[in-house]
């Protein structure tokens, strides 16, 4: 059968941060770890979601050590509030999950371009502001929800908020790209600072979450939105099958830095393992000049692994 939930070592002791995990497949990685023993931190945007989800998991899982904390990827304002408040000295594991797939062109708080600013900018942020709390833990780890739709196409450099032209699933297959492209460069600056903090990458597949039909929910779509659901009911897997390579890339010995964890069978479904990528996502000079990108649109600079 392979690799399940039931095969996640005892995370007693760790703090998780998990984004997005309100719902599909950040709530159940949430809950996983917690039933494993971490306390985990729900980064939920919606306050009335995430108490939801917060109250399902306690009593899934009674005794688990959950909270919620507000966290809008799309406000670096909000990105910043999180970090600030959040009440742990050291984070062992942050997933940065949270995602939006497909939109009609928007911009964030910060005026970026949705799909850019919260699948990546948001992330990057958040992860460098954490920084130091990751580096203070032992064993600690960084995973990043991807997707093979990374394959879509490369990050324009030159075009990073897709102010000359808008394709909403280019844009959010860049978006993906970036996301990778940001773990590659990650892995790069831990190890040359010689940190034993594992960057690596996931993504879960087809699977069944309500992220699909969003952009078509938004619009009103009603078409479209029903073709999404129905894709959901007869190909995708659960989401709590699509959550298991990010719980391996998160808890798994041996997962190896920039590592890119999937499902086995095609990258569609089945249990986790070392997924296809594109050639550009391993792209040394455009990793770096994303990283300065990031940095300069962000404030966030990630001083600790300069270089």
């Amino acid at each position: 059968m392979g690799w399940n939930a039931s095969d996640i070592p005892d995370q007693s002791g760790r703090t998780a941060v998990v984004t997005g995990a309100n719902s599909g497949i950040g709530y159940a990685t949430a809950r996983e770890l917690a039933r494993h023993g971490a306390r985990v931190v729900l980064a939920c945007r919606s306050e009335a979601r995430g108490t939801e989800a917060r109250d399902l998991l306690l009593a899934e899982v009674p005794g688990a050590q959950a909270e919620l904390r507000l966290l809008d990827l799309g406000d670096l304002k909000s990105v910043r509030a999180f970090a600030d408040d959040l009440d742990a000295e050291r984070v062992d594991l942050l997933v940065n999950n949270a995602g939006v797939m497909a939109l009609p062109y928007g911009q964030t708080a910060d005026g970026f371009e949705t799909q850019f600013g919260v699948n990546h900018l948001g992330h990057f942020a958040l992860t460098g502001l954490l920084l130091p709390r990751i580096l203070a833990a032992p064993d600690a780890r960084v995973v990043s929800v991807s997707s093979g739709m990374h394959a879509v196409g490369q990050v324009d450099l030159n075009d990073l908020n897709s102010e000359h032209r808008y394709r909403r699933w280019l844009a959010y297959g860049r978006s993906k790209t970036a996301n990778l492209l940001f773990i590659h460069e990650l892995a790069r600056r831990l190890a040359a600072a010689g940190s034993p903090v594992i960057a690596a990458a996931a993504h879960p597949g087809y699977a069944a979450t309500n992220l699909q039909s969003a952009g078509a929910k938004m619009e009103g779509r009603r078409g479209a939105e029903r073709i999404f659901d129905l894709g959901n009911r007869l190909l995708a897997q659960s989401a709590d099958a699509g959550a298991l390579p990010t719980l391996f890339a998160a808890t798994a010995p041996g997962v190896h830095p920039d590592a890119f964890i999937g499902p086995r069978w095609q990258g569609w479904r089945g249990a986790p393992a070392q997924s296809f990528r594109m050639r550009w996502t391993l792209d040394d000079a455009a990793s770096r000049r994303l990283w300065e990108e990031s940095e300069r649109l962000t404030g966030v600079r990630y001083t600790a692994i300069d270089g």
